[in-house]
């Protein structure tokens, strides 16, 4: 019999909100679908639950914009993955993604990411691996910034243990920020229904982090000094993961972020129906490098 515990972990990317700090780009259109550099922005945090072995995958946004990622995405069987989607009607919260996504969540465990939030480094795919095994509580990430006041910041003992939560706090005690990528088990959705709107009426990630961590079920992993992590939601930030993807890519030759490739790599497509993507796709860079993939592996 299958228990909660046993039960795979599943993923939600949150693509809503207004994305009014890179207005007027999005005053027609979602942010996660703006180009990064050769892929539009949301192929980046759905790569991240690829490489951690999610399969199944909830995309949530407004109601205009839900029909424009189906276009994109489609039910996800050319990645080797299924894709479903959930309106998001206003903006109320990160932690709402969780209420919104209880029922295809069915009991299983979470993993929540932000879709403008850009990770990439060494050694990555097994850090967010190790992270989707843990059975109980939450994980979140600290990764090392020289303003911390612009983010969430993680308070920690000696031991490495959480201790506190700040949100954009004018005396940081640390430097450790959290970047948007969380990992829970599966009371999530029962906490965030918890938890009160804040002042600015959002039900507020920092809260229901607060809550596992009240409960003694908090753990922060920290990203090494080698990861690079981008907020792609603001113009500085947006230029700034196009120039690295496209430095990275052009120096080795290996593209980040290839939904097709994951797929292929780990298994999940064959090589006909990567075929059959490139017919779909037609003659450009993105189609001849997964075309030298195919062939490479011949």
């Amino acid at each position: 019999m299958e228990t909660r515990s046993s039960r795979a972990r599943k993923g939600i990317v949150l693509a809503g909100g207004k994305g009014t700090r890179l207005y007027p780009l999005t005053m027609a259109g979602s942010k996660q679908l703006l180009p990064v550099y050769d892929k539009p922005m949301i192929y980046y945090p759905l790569s991240l639950l690829m490489l951690a072995g999610m399969r199944e995958i909830l995309i949530i946004s407004d109601p205009v914009e839900l029909p424009r990622y189906r276009e994109l995405l489609g039910d996800g069987a050319r990645f080797g993955v299924s894709f479903s989607y959930e309106e998001q009607k206003a903006p109320r919260g990160l932690a709402e993604a969780l209420i919104l996504g209880r029922d295809f969540l069915a009991g299983s465990p979470s993993c929540l990411v932000l879709g403008d939030n850009f990770l990439y480094g060494h050694d990555l795919a097994r850090f967010l691996a190790e992270a989707a095994l843990e059975k109980e509580g939450a994980t979140i990430f600290g990764y090392r910034v020289a303003n911390p006041r612009e983010y969430g910041v993680l308070e920690l003992d000696a031991n490495g243990a959480v201790t506190g939560l700040e949100e954009k706090p004018a005396y940081p005690r640390s430097n450790f920020a959290v970047p948007g990528l969380y990992f829970y088990d599966e009371q999530a959705p029962e906490l965030a229904a918890g938890i009160q709107a804040s002042a600015r009426g959002e039900l507020e990630i920092t809260d229901l982090n607060r809550a596992y961590m009240k409960q003694g079920r908090l753990k922060a992993r920290l990203l090494s000094r080698g990861t690079a992590w981008l907020d792609m939601g603001s113009f500085d930030g947006l230029l700034e993961a196009a120039t690295f993807v496209r430095t990275i890519q052009q120096r080795q030759g290996l593209k980040i972020a290839c939904l097709e490739e994951i797929a292929f790599l780990k298994k999940w497509i064959t090589q006909g129906e990567l075929e059959g993507s490139l017919v779909k796709m037609g003659r450009n860079d993105y189609s001849d490098y997964l075309e030298h993939l195919i062939s490479g592996r011949e």
